[in-house]
């Protein structure tokens, strides 16, 4: 065998098949699931909208291109609303919520208890909407998913 083959031009084919083989394992492996958290700290029903459309079209987006993605919906402060029995988004999260049961909506229960104390009432009395995941604190929460790599839009 001639050794010439693998130590001078030889090598050039050697890294062209390496360099192939590389580009074949990395096709392979799964895409990295894209990870969205989106504020609403606005009791602005257009605002609302906005963040609900972003969501939808983000989840759409992905879906056509075959990839995956996680989404969470934090509500604090006035953007609480959002997630309360009277919600003016009631019918949409619903809709939503059956669309693309993987939309995670977090409700903010530092928020919770001071719309209670504000509003005079128990703060059982305070109903949230079913499709509602209850966290300590929205601020802390998107804090907290920035730190695990997900990108973060604030309205």
């Amino acid at each position: 065998m001639d050794r010439r083959f693998f130590t001078s031009a030889g090598g050039g084919v050697l890294a062209a098949l390496a360099g192939i083989f590389a580009t074949s394992a990395r096709a392979a492996e799964p895409a990295k699931p894209h990870r969205i958290a989106l504020q609403i700290s606005s009791a602005d029903a257009a605002v609302m909208t906005m963040v609900l459309g972003n969501a939808t079209n983000v989840a759409e987006y992905y879906k056509s291109k075959g990839e995956t993605v996680q989404i969470e919906i934090v509500a604090f402060g006035p953007g609480y609303l959002m997630l309360r029995e009277n919600s003016p988004m009631k019918a949409r999260i619903t809709e939503m919520r059956q669309k693309l049961p993987f939309i995670v909506f977090s409700a903010c229960q530092n928020t919770w208890r001071r719309v209670a104390h504000d509003e005079g009432k128990k703060i059982e009395d305070i109903v949230e909407l079913p499709e509602a995941t209850d966290i300590p604190a929205g601020v802390v929460r998107l804090s907290e998913l920035q730190e695990q790599g997900w990108s973060y839009v604030r309205s």
